[in-house]
């Protein structure tokens, strides 16, 4: 066989077999889909088991060994998803509050009356917070905010900031059209305060007497917008 055809038939014959390797390796797309299916349950067991452990043990005493064995995984794994605790606190943080965050930033591109504002502030509040476990994730910052403080800052930046930008927005709309004083348009801590007093009580004096957080949130806006005020 002269060389010309020999090294066409070498050719041939690595096309060959480079072809079968690579179907060897490509992965089915069910497969593919499967696997990421299952690295996003173990990245949300970690999350969930991360939010039992600081609860239970504040953010400094808790360790990513109990966290591994609360979410059912290795240790090692963890590092797969989380460079570290505090990485691992923050992405809890991110993770739960976010989606409150922009709903409430969305409601800020909306013109709503002062009313129509409390009330639906009042409602995502005590369902969306205060009825799941957000409501721990804020009572952690409450508690470990001042000791770990690059993790308050985290938190201001990635939600209370944007909070009160949007609530701020709204309140000064509403002071525009005269439905509140413009006092209290500069201070949108106002309107969150009872939440923070609810959050706080539940987790310490609840069992002794139990708090309709609904309804005291109703009383609180009806004093600052004097909604209900005899004429």
């Amino acid at each position: 066989m002269p060389s010309s055809r020999r090294l066409d038939a070498k050719k041939a014959r690595h096309r060959k077999r480079g072809s079968v390797a690579a179907s060897r390796t490509v992965m089915p797309q069910g497969s593919l889909g499967a696997r990421k299916a299952r690295s996003a349950e173990r990245r949300q067991a970690i999350l969930t088991a991360a939010l039992d452990e600081f609860s239970a043990r504040g953010f400094e005493a808790a360790r990513l060994d109990d966290v591994a064995k609360r979410a059912g995984v290795a240790k090692g794994t963890i590092y797969l998803y989380f460079r570290d605790k505090e990485s691992l606190f923050q992405e809890l943080i991110r993770a739960m509050l976010t989606p409150i965050v922009g709903t409430i930033e969305a409601m800020g591109q909306a013109d709503l009356s002062a009313e129509k504002l409390a009330d639906t502030i009042i409602d995502l509040f005590v369902r969306e917070i205060y009825e799941t476990r957000r409501k721990d994730v804020i009572r952690l910052m409450i508690a470990e905010g001042r000791r770990f403080p690059k993790l308050a800052e985290f938190y201001y930046r990635e939600v209370l900031s944007r909070i009160i930008a949007a609530v701020r927005v709204l309140l000064t709309r509403a002071a525009a059209r005269g439905e509140i004083s413009e006092e209290l348009a500069q201070f949108p801590q106002i309107i969150a305060a009872p939440g923070l007093v609810a959050i706080i009580w539940n987790g310490l004096f609840e069992r002794f007497e139990p708090l309709d957080v609904r309804a005291m949130m109703k009383a609180h806006v009806d004093l600052l917008f004097a909604r209900g005020r005899a004429p």
